[in-house]
């Protein structure tokens, strides 16, 4: 797809997050002017940064103001997926928040192109949310659909399956956490391995967000970004400790799996009919690229 993106005024939030700064870098080689929100102070990257909590309506809308953005996508969030009812109130405030302010401010501005990070555990209208994280989501999808609708704000909502890559380092998160621990010559401790879930690499998906802004006819829908097929945690682990080079076997079974855990496959064919896109990075290739990227860094630190 020919990118429209050269000149264009972007910000970006969650930018100096795993897929937020790869998104960043792509859209600077495609020619944009990026904009970055962050609740640190940041410099560097080539990149405007904006200190904001974006919670805070006052503070979005004044990025907003500022920046005046021809594209946002909207990144940041609490990702976690805990099921206990203390994760309610930090991921109504740190995802559901920042999402409307986004699109209230984007309204009252004339309508910039707001892509957002969806993901894949929101469920179907007729199914109860696994956890506060997957309901905040729904929630944020459902005032997407509200404002394309009701106030005509070109929004699309891509549903993220499980993204991997280099340059994760969330430690609680599968891959990097087995791959840094293998490295180290330690045992990975483990869930059954049991459960099954759709892979997805993160260049891929910096490839749809980057579609996605170039690409009209996708504006008001909900897409799912994943490869459309499904693989357990333990194939996953496997793959990791034969690209690591490791005799350490991991141990699965010592840590319970999560209750209420589902298989979510994503809709690709659909995918693919509005948007044209496709992932198209394998998971052996994926894995390999990102373990060789965790094992250059673990040499730098030793």
């Amino acid at each position: 797809m020919k990118s429209t993106l050269a000149s264009r005024r972007v910000l970006v939030t969650g930018a100096a997050g795993f897929i937020g700064s790869r998104l960043c870098t792509r859209l600077q080689e495609l020619g944009a002017e990026v904009h970055g929100v962050s609740r640190r102070s940041r410099e560097g990257g080539g990149a405007f940064w904006w200190k904001a909590d974006l919670a805070e309506y006052p503070a979005a809308h004044h990025v907003m103001e500022e920046v005046r953005p021809d594209l946002v996508f909207h990144l940041a969030g609490e990702v976690n997926g805990a099921r206990d009812v203390s994760m309610i109130r930090p991921t109504i405030r740190n995802n559901l928040l920042p999402t409307v302010n986004l699109l209230t401010s984007a309204s009252e501005l004339g309508g910039p192109r707001v892509i957002l990070a969806g993901s894949a555990t929101e469920p179907d209208p007729d199914q109860i949310p696994t956890s506060p994280y997957a309901a905040s989501k729904a929630a944020s999808s459902i005032y997407a659909r509200t404002f394309h609708a009701r106030y005509g704000l070109p929004v699309t909502n891509l549903r993220l399956s499980m993204v991997y890559g280099p340059g994760q380092q969330d430690y609680g998160k599968l891959v990097p956490y087995v791959t840094r621990t293998l490295l180290r010559g330690e045992v990975p401790r483990l869930t059954s391995g049991a459960n099954e879930f759709d892979w997805v690499y993160v260049d891929d998906v910096v490839e749809a967000f980057t579609w996605a802004a170039s690409d009209a006819d996708c504006m008001g829908e909900t897409l799912d970004i994943g490869s459309g097929e499904l693989v357990s945690v333990r194939s996953v682990v496997e793959r990791i400790v034969r690209l690591a080079d490791r005799t350490v076997q991991p141990q699965f079974g010592v840590v319970p799996d999560r209750s209420g855990e589902v298989s979510l496959l994503a809709d690709v064919r659909r995918t693919r009919e509005v948007l044209g896109w496709q992932a198209r990075t394998s998971l052996d290739e994926g894995l390999a690229t990102t373990v060789e990227w965790y094992r250059e860094r673990h040499a730098r630190d030793a």
